[in-house]
């Protein structure tokens, strides 16, 4: 009996324990204070920004190959919710799981539009401050800066309908990193959890509406064209697509399955 107590405490939690943990964690995100919820989304918008200028450097002039080089910018681009994760931060993508208490009657929908929100707002201002900060420091130069270009560019001309499904698909691998933490009882499993969904999602070419808060307005600038019509054309497909996908496909079916009364 104590070798099997043992294995349980160091085991991964079981998909119900994931959901009430999931659960209490939406219940605390949805009746955090408004000052401290913007810092954390602002702080978010950064970390994900980190991730996605780590993952420009690492494709620039890669001789690797298509698929080896997305492989390679995947991984480089989990920084950014490693950083959300383990450091502690607020992300708007992940927060659709508080759908999940939202949908148990443990949050109303006054406090989880309000998260979501105030949270998307404070994730804009991180991860366009950092572009800001980005060009000042005048590390976009070069190779990195016709990546920067050429990653607006696409995005940009993305049809509404092939973002919003990229946008769900996204999210869903998204959401699912965040589940997946949630069995994690050590920082080293909620790493591993993140790294293959995050990487798939990257490689793959899905979008991710804080990542393209970064990409879309330091491109844009890069290339000398306007960037508020376009990146908001990009942002509100993206940003339904992304909701459907981790508060609908991923909140809503494991609280249909663990938590539904």
């Amino acid at each position: 009996m104590e070798n099997d107590t043992a294995l349980i405490d160091v085991d991964a939690y079981r998909p119900a324990r994931m959901a009430a943990l999931a659960e209490g964690a939406g219940v605390a995100k949805a009746e955090m204070g408004l000052a401290k919820l913007f810092a954390l989304a602002m702080l978010a918008g950064a970390f994900i920004a980190f991730g996605a200028l780590f993952y420009m450097v690492a494709i620039t002039g890669s001789g690797l190959g298509w698929g080896p080089t997305r492989l390679l910018g995947g991984l480089a681009f989990c920084l950014g919710l490693i950083l959300v994760v383990v450091a502690g931060a607020e992300l708007f993508t992940g927060n659709n799981l508080i759908v999940m208490a939202w949908a148990h009657r443990k949050v109303s929908t006054a406090a989880l539009l309000r998260n979501w929100v105030v949270v998307y707002l404070g994730n804009f201002v991180g991860a366009a401050g950092l572009a800001v900060a980005v060009v000042v420091a005048g590390v976009i130069d070069g190779g990195v800066r016709e990546t920067a270009v050429a990653i607006a560019a696409a995005k940009v001309e993305l049809d509404p309908a092939a973002a919003l499904v990229r946008g769900i698909l996204c999210n869903a691998l998204v959401c699912l990193a965040i589940w997946l933490c949630f069995a994690a009882r050590r920082v080293t499993g909620k790493v591993l959890a993140i790294l293959f969904p995050i990487t798939a999602f990257v490689a793959i070419g899905f979008e991710h509406s804080v990542a393209n808060m970064f990409f879309l307005p330091l491109g844009l600038w890069a290339d000398g064209g306007a960037i508020l019509g376009p990146t908001l054309a990009n942002l509100i497909p993206v940003t339904l697509g992304n909701i459907i996908g981790g508060a609908g496909l991923v909140g809503g079916t494991y609280w249909f399955c663990y938590l539904r009364d």
